[in-house]
């Protein structure tokens, strides 16, 4: 039997069996009320999710692609251009940039500004890896070849593939959050324990080694003692110069 059959029969054992007009039953399954609902945008159904989060990756890769040597420099969006690290980023974007490196940031302002900045005025490549955001970020001025992205997540991919080395200047909960990825990583040995990972800034990050060593480690033993040794802190642009500029190619591309 189709439905509308069905709806028919239906229809008519209600008007034999209840002579109620008042009665909702006495209406045909088309005039039934119907609940009310909002239109929602194809966009935000699980299977267009899919193909999109598919797009990104598909697109962020081809862009890399282009690039054979690149370095990623990370840290906060809110450091401004006379600050001590924004002019350090600066300056190290610029030696990199004298060593044939092409220089892969954030895209946004503060340190990521800074290290594109320093890659022009070295004469190389600057590379803006952007996410799309309502506030904080956007393309700074000196970013002179760059892709966006919805999804956090494939955005730090990006960030993380194929770079021979990995810098993090200060920063808040997304410098953190990339730095910490990158160790886990190495950890796991997803990424190569030859890439190097710097840390710019004892007064920023000694803490948070101090953190590592006493507890996280000497406490709690959630981590190894050769774990400690994934990353290296510095002070100096130059010193962050000395421990990248020979660093060898990726071969662990399957990330």
């Amino acid at each position: 039997m189709s439905p509308l059959d069905f709806n028919f029969c239906w229809y008519n054992a209600c008007m034999v069996n209840n002579n109620d007009k008042k009665s909702p039953l006495n209406l045909p399954a088309s005039k039934l009320p119907q609940e009310k609902r909002k239109p929602e945008d194809f966009r935000k159904s699980l299977h267009w999710r899919v193909f999109r989060i598919l797009s990104e990756f598909v697109e962020g890769w081809q862009f890399l692609a282009d690039f054979k040597k690149t370095v990623s420099i990370f840290g906060s969006a809110r450091f401004s251009e006379g600050s001590k690290w924004y002019e350090e980023a600066r300056k190290l974007g610029k030696m990199m940039a004298e060593a044939g490196f092409a220089v892969v940031t954030g895209g946004g302002p503060g340190i990521m500004e800074a290290g594109n900045r320093g890659a022009v005025e070295g004469n190389g490549k600057s590379i803006g890896i952007n996410i799309q955001l309502d506030a904080e970020q956007r393309i700074n001025p000196y970013v002179q070849e760059s892709t966006a992205f919805h999804y956090f997540f494939v955005r730090k991919v990006m960030l993380s593939f194929a770079a021979r080395a990995y810098v993090f200047f200060p920063g808040g909960y997304g410098t953190l959050d990339e730095a910490f990825e990158l160790l886990t990583l190495i950890q796991t040995k997803k990424i190569s324990d030859k890439i190097p990972v710097v840390l710019v800034g004892k007064e920023f990050w000694e803490p948070v080694n101090k953190w590592l060593q006493e507890e996280i480690y000497g406490k709690y033993k959630a981590v190894d003692e050769e774990d400690l040794k994934i990353y290296t802190i510095v002070d100096s642009a130059e010193e962050v110069f000395e421990l990248i500029k020979d660093a060898p190619p990726r071969e662990d591309w399957y990330y």
